[in-house]
């Protein structure tokens, strides 16, 4: 069927500031539609955690950029929505690459520009011909400028503090929000002022601002876009347009 064909070769992109929501909702849209996933954050994530693991100086670019070339070679990702693992040389570090030092530490490494060549470079390889949902901060812009859809996914600055403070909270106790809340200010403010693909929406992007909206309606607007994308009216999800399983369907959670 020509919806299926189309579909398991497009590539749907969510592009984003911290705390958007966007593994959320990129997860949910994958799963949904049957396709792939990839966060390149957690890319940037495991060379940050490497350099950190291994002592390079953040400030050492030469280094850095050494490390993200090894890295690249010992890394392995899980490409399914549900199980998103990230593997270093055979270990799993998907949690160890969500920790606090992690996170203070990946927009210094994701700002120079040979760790960014290196890691766009094997994500156009795993986005290959398509069927996949990828996430991150450029890939409307720069990794993969003709995806087919592209999203621009954001949210104020004091909710997304609000969601991150609380996966914090649930994943490693209490932490102060306004604490968050200027992290991810410093954040948006090192991406969006990098030399290399700074955080910015792609020209043709729809922009969604899901302050006011759970990851239903996020999820619900996604997949009308890539119903008009496919030239059809209905959902993409439902066997006659697809012949895909709609009955997945992500918690009701905010993004």
């Amino acid at each position: 069927m020509k919806t299926r064909d189309e579909l398991r070769s497009m590539v749907i992109a969510i592009d984003g500031p911290a705390g958007a929501g966007k593994s959320t909702v990129a997860r949910a849209v994958a799963r949904r539609l049957g396709l792939r996933y990839l966060d390149t954050g957690a890319m940037y994530r495991a060379v940050t955690l490497w350099v950190l693991r291994n002592g390079v100086s953040l400030t050492d670019e030469r280094a850095v950029s050494a490390a993200a070339r090894h890295v690249v070679d010992i890394l392995d990702l899980a490409l399914a929505p549900d199980h998103p693992a990230v593997r270093l040389d055979g270990v799993d570090v998907t949690d160890a690459v969500r920790g606090p030092e992690v996170t203070q530490a990946v927009s210094a490494v994701s700002a120079v520009p040979e760790v960014r060549s290196v890691l766009v470079g094997r994500q156009r390889e795993l986005i290959g011909d398509g069927g996949i949902v990828v996430e991150g901060r450029d890939i409307g812009t720069t990794v993969w400028p003709t995806a087919a859809v592209k999203i621009f996914l954001t949210a104020d600055s004091r909710v997304r503090a609000a969601r991150r403070h609380a996966d914090t909270v649930a994943a490693r106790g209490t932490t102060d929000v306004d604490d968050v809340h200027d992290d991810l200010r410093r954040r948006d403010q090192l991406d969006q002022s990098r030399a290399a693909s700074p955080l910015t929406a792609a020209a043709d992007a729809v922009v969604l601002d899901s302050t006011d909206l759970d990851v239903d309606a996020v999820l619900d607007r996604i997949l009308s876009l890539v119903a008009e994308r496919l030239g059809s009216g209905g959902d993409p999800t439902s066997p006659s347009d697809a012949g895909l399983d709609r009955t997945v369907n992500p918690s009701p959670a905010t993004p």
